[in-house]
């Protein structure tokens, strides 16, 4: 099980109000979303364009009207298409929702598994799926229960959830990986939460694979497989999206959100930010509604 130190910090379920949803837009708000876990279920519902999705040991190209549904603590990542938007809502709902915390034999075979890390990938529902059109009146069932915000929506919300589950199982969609498989992710799991958490510090890929204790060729060699870019490129993505966030939520000097995402040569900066997102952050604050520059 990952070290909850240094898991995906915002808090998503409550035990009163154990979901939480979010629209993504990218590259619109965020040029991607970077490599993360936390550990609730996320169901996404592609509304616009595509994108590729990486998920533990496997990457899927996934567009609009599809669906996605990531187990618990599984590394994954979104990137929209190149040339395109990728649009989609997301649903991060905790076990409990599922009735993890029962011991029956529904539980302990159907659901707990997922929880416990044996589903080994994502599963992915395409529009070509036999059962398709079930599966996306549940989803928008569900979608709209959150909508509706209320403990009667939840109950439904509930059991729209566990038949999303049943069916899954039912039409074969849901598979349990191999124990091999997915050995690269799970290898630099911790250079990737060590990222996460000291991105603002001085960072070099000698000392990410000290951590891990591997070669730094096989490190890097591990970690492009699993992440799909190189170890540095990845923290330059969590720098940038650290400084969008602050960019839109806050009115402090740009150059002062430089130097808190871990650059300390404002033109440095400034060249990244325009090569990621495409405009320079004087121009993505105007354009999110962030405070003055």
């Amino acid at each position: 099980m990952p070290d909850r130190e240094t898991q995906e910090k915002r808090q998503h379920s409550t035990t009163l109000v154990p979901y939480s949803q979010y629209e993504c837009r990218l590259p619109e708000w965020f040029v991607n979303v970077p490599m993360h876990w936390h550990g609730e279920f996320e169901l996404i519902h592609i509304l616009r364009g595509r994108g590729d999705f990486l998920c533990g040991s496997r990457k899927q190209e996934a567009g609009e009207g599809e669906f996605l549904l990531v187990p618990p603590n599984m590394l994954h990542a979104a990137y929209p298409c190149k040339g395109q938007e990728l649009i989609y809502n997301a649903l991060v709902f905790s076990p409990a929702m599922l009735g993890a915390g029962s011991g029956d034999r529904c539980t302990n075979e159907c659901i707990r598994p997922m929880v416990n890390g044996r589903l080994g990938s994502h599963v992915y529902i395409r529009r070509q799926s036999a059962d398709y059109e079930k599966i996306r009146a549940l989803v928008e069932q569900i979608f709209s229960c959150v909508q509706r915000n209320c403990a009667r929506a939840d109950l439904l919300m509930k059991s729209e959830l566990i038949r999303l589950i049943w069916l899954l199982e039912e039409s074969g969609d849901i598979v349990f990986e191999k124990q091999q498989e997915g050995k690269e992710a799970e290898a630099i799991r911790p250079a990737i939460e060590y990222m996460a958490q000291r991105f603002k510090e001085d960072i070099t890929v000698e000392q990410l694979a000290d951590l891990v204790h591997l070669s730094k060729s096989h490190f890097m060699r591990c970690f492009r497989q699993a992440v799909g870019i190189g170890a540095i490129e990845h923290l330059s993505q969590l720098r940038i999206h650290a400084a969008c966030e602050a960019l839109s939520d806050s009115a402090e000097q740009i150059a002062d959100i430089a130097f808190a995402c871990g650059y300390s040569n404002l033109s440095n900066f400034n060249r990244q930010f325009l090569k990621q997102v495409g405009c320079s952050p004087r121009e993505y604050r105007k354009r999110n509604g962030g405070g003055n520059a």
